[in-house]
């Protein structure tokens, strides 16, 4: 489920080509007192002569470059390759048994490389399909395939135990209805609707995957009256339209078919029935008809293959134009007369999920804990997702096991988990963290997912504060097809991208990646495991994988998505595998055993300052474009400039949109500005001092920067969804995967809830504060002051 995030995102968990879904302001140049490496033209090697790095004295530097050494040492390609053949070597769904044996061997795997580890499980809410039925019934017969055939070149596409397409969460229900296409199924498309005096009240609607998250698609289809919802994969977005199709190249095939949850986890991830606690054996459950993030209508996934023939049959007026896909057909909007008949059917129980824990005890600051994850769960096999990312995870685990019986050990206790349930709502991971609140929030410093993961270029997310350590690592991985650094390919990108006006391209990127400033990492949405920890806990969290140049998304959570597939389209070679466990494993390693945790508070302020200024942006823009609204309106333009063939209504009225008191957040950004770079000059002092912390200072100036990112969040939550605690970064109402930065702020404004964004800037700007403190406190212990 892991999409990397931004404010419009498709319903697959990338869209090539994007590399870094990266913040939209620029990272400072150098940040007071920090220092910045220069580009590491040459891969691997030291980029300057003066050893530095982020956290530590410059005597410990070389200690630690010299332990990174030993752990690349262990890493080995085809040790990934073949894990991850016999791990996708069955179906790995909730409740199946190949994904619970995957369990039990990592469990045997973990013990044998030296950790203390153990599964914890847990009891979750889970429908399992057992009828679906999919069949066009005017103007003409057609009866759906609903199921992906084997295929010769594919060794696995035929195994016993798959369920068949599936969206997990939706209701039950067997339902008649004339059909609507909507396009992709978002907010906009049902304006575009109205203003064609087309509604979908008792219809059952047709849409395609993208544009947001699927399972905003059903519950904006129920909000408008529709009793069945069925969502296509278009061959525009991953199919024939962007490359030969599978076996023959890596693209989606006719009868592909995208599964996927469409729980609402824009209220909670997680088990539905267990919110804010975990799905124990004893835990307090909600009846299933209670549960809010489930859905109310029967919901279904098809190929384009079974979705040519029902958008073939629609009549009504033709689609616009940005809602055309790929298909050989012209798109009509409905309704009728094509008439369809639905019905899905599951068995709704509770089913273990499996939880593999391992830890290391830290030597010298035990209570501080690093905490590392993938999840090992799929809708089928899942090679590439999430079993890629997942056997990485694995390979760390053995070379940091290989170095503790060298005889080294973590400083801060490592813990490595390989969480299960992911794909349904984020299950496993929600339910630890939700049972180990009270521990995670004494004793964790950092939360590091992945998740799938193949060729291109490097993807980062997470708090801002660690952006510099992000870059540094990067700095010194070696690409391992054009062997200068990952960072260094990446600046490349940004730069070309910029140059040639690629989708998605960013000047004020392109400008940092030529200055040698710090790339700036993105903000994290929802999607994969690290949700409960930043955006419940209020831990600080990163996401890192490699990705953009594979034609792997074409059979994203399909039975296709197999180690036949990988192998051929994902990484050959396993290269950006090893690349992977490089990447994250420098950086547990680093933050493992780092002399103070290794933060920049100048790169937080400096993204946090961008967003005020979008906030700022967004307000003024909404009320220049609820003028024009007016201008245009009662000068009768909608109604002169369109079609008197087409009929097409004025767009609804633009809310006038009052000035808003941003005072709080400004004031409180200046005061970020101050703490952030006081901060990062007397670190940078200590540092080339050595240092000189006693063991209860670094403790006590750990414990301090510990509670920076939880100082981000609120008890209260955001509005309509408690759940969501973090002031700064959360999944959009109305994009699921994708983030929406200041939330609160960002999202009152947007939905004309004025009053709403008005108190959020009063509690965003109090956490800042609160943030800011931290920072001084921390500051002043540097100094030989006392932390206020």
């Amino acid at each position: 489920m892991s999409l990397h995030s931004s404010n419009a995102t498709a319903g697959r968990r990338r869209s090539a080509p994007r590399l870094w879904p990266l913040t939209s302001c620029l990272a400072v140049l150098i940040a007071a007192g920090g220092a910045i490496a220069q580009p590491d033209t040459g891969g691997g090697a030291e980029a300057h002569a003066k050893l530095e790095m982020l956290g530590y004295a410059e005597a410990h530097v070389r200690r630690e470059r010299e332990l990174e050494q030993r752990f690349d040492a262990q890493l080995s390609s085809a040790e990934l390759r073949e894990w991850l053949k016999s791990m996708s070597s069955g179906p790995n769904q909730v409740g199946s048994p190949h994904d619970k044996a995957n369990a039990e061997f990592m469990l045997q795997q973990f013990r044998d490389w030296g950790w203390d580890a153990q599964i914890e499980t847990f009891n979750v809410l889970y429908p399992t399909p057992q009828h679906e039925l999919l069949q066009l019934v005017a103007p003409r017969k057609f009866t759906a395939r609903l199921q992906e055939p084997q295929l010769a070149a594919d060794a696995t596409s035929g195994a016993r135990g798959q369920l068949p397409p599936y969206n997990a969460y939706g209701a039950d229900g067997d339902v008649t209805a004339e059909l609507v296409y909507v396009n992709r199924g978002m907010p906009d498309d049902y304006k575009e609707l109205e203003r064609r005096s087309i509604n979908v009240q008792g219809k059952i609607v047709i849409v395609r995957y993208g544009g947001g998250w699927r399972g905003l698609k059903p519950k904006l289809a129920h909000e408008h009256g529709a009793i069945g919802c069925i969502i296509y994969s278009d061959p525009a977005d991953d199919g024939y339209a962007q490359g030969d199709t599978y076996p023959r190249g890596g693209w989606r095939p006719a009868d592909g078919v995208q599964r996927g949850s469409v729980q609402d986890i824009t209220l909670y991830p997680g088990d539905p029935l267990t919110p804010g606690i975990g799905a124990t054996s004893s835990a307090q459950r909600l009846p299933i008809a209670s549960a809010p993030t489930l859905m109310k209508i029967p919901v279904l996934p098809i190929s384009y293959a079974d979705a040519q023939p029902l958008l073939a049959a629609i009549g009504g007026p033709v689609a616009p134009l940005k809602w055309r896909g790929a298909l050989p057909i012209t798109y009509h909007i409905g309704s009728g007369p094509a008439r369809v008949h639905l019905q899905v059917q599951s068995e709704w129980s509770l089913k273990p999920i499996y939880d593999v824990i391992a830890r290391l005890p830290g030597s010298e600051l035990p209570d501080e804990w690093v905490v590392r994850g993938n999840h090992h769960d799929g809708w089928v096999f899942g090679a590439g997702d999430p079993l890629s990312g997942n056997v990485v995870l694995l390979e760390e685990a053995k070379a940091i096991g290989a170095l503790v019986k060298s005889g080294w050990r973590p400083a801060r206790t490592l813990i490595y988990a390989s969480w299960d349930g992911e794909e349904p709502g984020l299950l496993g991971s929600t339910e630890w963290a939700e049972a180990h609140a009270a521990e995670l929030a004494q004793h964790a410093v950092l939360y590091v997912n992945s998740d799938s993961n193949d060729r291109g270029f490097l993807r980062a997310e997470g708090s801002h504060s660690l952006q510099r350590l992000v870059n540094e690592i990067a700095n010194e991985i070696q690409d391992p097809e054009t062997h200068v650094s990952v960072l260094a390919r990446l600046r490349a990108k940004l730069r070309v991208d910029d140059y040639e006006g690629t989708e998605g391209h960013n000047q004020k990127l392109a400008q940092a990646a030529a200055s040698g400033a710090d790339v700036p990492i993105g903000a994290l949405g929802s999607g994969s495991d690290y949700s409960a920890f930043l955006q419940h806990l209020g831990m600080a969290s990163l996401d890192l994988s490699y990705g953009g140049e594979a034609d792997q998304d074409g059979v994203y959570h399909s039975a296709y998505d197999s180690f036949d597939h990988y192998a051929r389209f994902g990484d050959p070679g396993f290269a950006y595998e090893v690349a992977e466990a490089q990447t994250v494993g420098h950086l547990v390693l680093r933050v493992a055993d780092a002399d103070v945790l290794p933060i920049q508070a100048s790169d937080a302020y400096t993204v946090y300052e961008g967003y005020l200024h979008e906030l700022h942006r967004l307000a003024d823009d909404k009320r220049a474009r609820a003028a024009l609204w007016s201008t245009l309106k009662q000068a009768r333009a909608f109604e002169l400039a369109s079609d008197p063939t087409r009929p097409l209504s004025a767009p609804a009225a633009e809310p006038e949109v009052p000035y808003l008191e941003f005072a709080p957040l400004d004031n409180a950004m200046l005061h970020l500005q101050r703490a952030a770079h006081g901060y990062d000059e007397a670190y940078a002092a200590a540092a080339a001092q050595g240092l000189g912390l006693d063991s209860a200072h670094r403790a006590q100036l750990d414990a301090i920067l510990q509670r920076l990112e939880p100082s981000l969040t609120d008890e209260g939550g955001l509005p309509g969804r408690s759940w969501y605690r973090h002031l700064l970064y959360a999944p959009g109402r109305f994009t699921g995967y994708g983030v929406k930065t200041v939330p609160g702020v960002r999202e009152g404004i947007e939905q004309g809830a004025f009053q709403e964004a008005e108190r959020y800037v009063t509690l965003t700007a109090q956490a800042l504060n609160r943030y800011s403190q931290q920072l001084e406190a921390a500051t002043a212990l540097l100094t030989g002051g006392s932390p206020q």
